[in-house]
C-alpha cells in the first residue's frame, strides 16, 4: 500500500536538484522532492505521495493524520519499524 503521509520538514538541501528535503514522520525520517512546493519552509508539514511532498499541511492535521496512522498500524506497513530499518543500516555499513 502507498500512502499520502503527512510530515514534518527538517531539512532542505537547496542546492540539489530536483529540490529535496528530508521529512520526518513520526519519528522515521525520508528524503522527498520538495520541486511541487518550492517556498516550503523547514518546520512546515507537508503530505508526501511515492517520494514527493504535494501540499502544504497545518501541524494539528498532520499531527491528527500520524497518530492515526500510527494506531491502524499503517506507519509501520509503510516505513517498516524504525528500530529494525536503524540496525539494519548499521550492519550495512559496517560491511562496506
Amino acid at each position: 500500500m502507498c500512502l499520502a503521509v503527512p510530515g514534518k520538514v527538517v531539512s532542505i538541501d537547496h542546492q540539489a536538484d530536483p529540490l529535496i528535503g528530508v521529512i520526518d514522520f513520526g519519528g522515521v525520517r525520508k528524503e522527498a522532492c520538495l520541486e511541487y512546493l518550492p517556498d516550503v519552509r523547514v518546520g512546515e508539514y507537508v503530505i508526501v505521495h511515492v517520494g514527493f511532498a504535494l501540499q502544504r499541511l497545518d501541524e494539528e492535521s498532520a499531527r491528527a493524520s500520524l497518530e492515526l496512522f500510527d494506531q491502524l498500524g499503517l506507519l509501520e506497513e509503510e516505513f517498516g519499524d524504525a528500530w529494525e530499518q536503524a540496525a539494519r543500516q548499521e550492519s550495512e555499513s559496517e560491511v562496506r
